[in-house]
């Protein structure tokens, strides 16, 4: 599943920062899911605390916070802007399974609303990311 391998790359990426800062003990982690991923965020929180239950000893009262930033597309041809959920809608299943695992393939089957351009950037909602660390 993807969203264990993510949850596996956020707390690795987690404990390094906590070393780095010289932390003791992480208290919250805040992530940013970007909607095209279309992660599962009952499956990805599952899965953090599945990946931090070994590594409770830095880990063990984290409060994990889970934020999803909306996707916004911007046509590279004629400027439009649009968001993913309008994309969404023409998507077939398999199609929008296929853009879950690799995002960069969304330019095989999303195209600008107003010139039907496929080229297109990705302005915002791309990626999984960790927005912040508290610790002590």
């Amino acid at each position: 599943m993807h969203e264990w391998a993510l949850a596996e790359a956020v707390v690795s990426t987690a404990l390094k920062a906590a070393g780095k800062e010289k932390l003791q003990e992480i208290t919250k982690i805040k992530i940013k899911m970007g909607e095209l991923q279309q992660i599962d965020p009952e499956i990805f929180e599952s899965a953090l605390k599945e990946v931090i239950l070994p590594r409770k000893e830095v880990l063990k009262n984290a409060e994990i916070e889970i934020e999803t930033e909306k996707a916004v597309f911007q046509c590279r041809a004629c400027g439009h802007r649009w968001k993913f959920e309008e994309a969404r809608k023409l998507l077939s299943e398999e199609e929008s399974e296929s853009i879950h695992f690799i995002p960069e393939i969304s330019h095989c089957y999303i195209r600008c609303p107003k010139c039907k351009s496929p080229d297109f950037k990705v302005v915002e909602g791309r990626g999984v990311w960790i927005d912040s660390i508290e610790g002590e």
